[in-house]
Parts: C-alpha cells; sequence; structure tokens
C-alpha cells in the first residue's frame, strides 16, 4: 500500500477528500518524526508503539574491498506492535 493508497482508503473511511486525507497523513507523519527527534516515544492505543533506541558502535566489513570499517553508534527507530494489531493478524 501506498501513501496515495492510504489516503484514498481514509477519505473513503471518513466521507472526506483524498486532499484533506493527505494533509491529515502528513501532518501525522510530521508530528512523529518531530517526537521520535526529541527522544519521545509515540504510542497510538489498538495499534503500536514508536521509539527511538541506540544502536551501539561496532566493525563491519565493506563487502567490496573485505576491508574492516568502524561503524559509529546511531540512533534508530522501531515500532512495537500492540496486542490487538497482532490479534488481527492472527
Amino acid at each position: 500500500m501506498t501513501k496515495a493508497d492510504l489516503a484514498a482508503g481514509m477519505a473513503r473511511a471518513a466521507d472526506g477528500t483524498k486532499t484533506a486525507a493527505e494533509k491529515a497523513i502528513n501532518a501525522f507523519i510530521a508530528v512523529v518524526c518531530d517526537s521520535l527527534r526529541k527522544g519521545r516515544r509515540v504510542t497510538i492505543g489498538g495499534f503500536g508503539t514508536f521509539v527511538v533506541t541506540r544502536r551501539a558502535a561496532r566493525n563491519g566489513r565493506n563487502p567490496r574491498t573485505g576491508k574492516a570499517i568502524h561503524i559509529p553508534a546511531t540512533r534508530v527507530p522501531r515500532f512495537k506492535a500492540s496486542r490487538a494489531l497482532k490479534d488481527t493478524l492472527r
């Protein structure tokens, strides 16, 4: 499903326009990204939780040359599905 498909589905479900649905999706993404950037978790009941975790520094290999490289620590987004979402998929 693409963003356009999601907007069309939201517009049908809410009896609204695709433009309004797309604005809502863009606003949702902006708020979630801003909250994660600030280190806060975003919990949506019945859907799941978005969190930011740290990935430790590690050593790796350049696949082309085989040379060892250092991969620095970084922050990465994670999503944990809620029990309700998991039950829906079973």
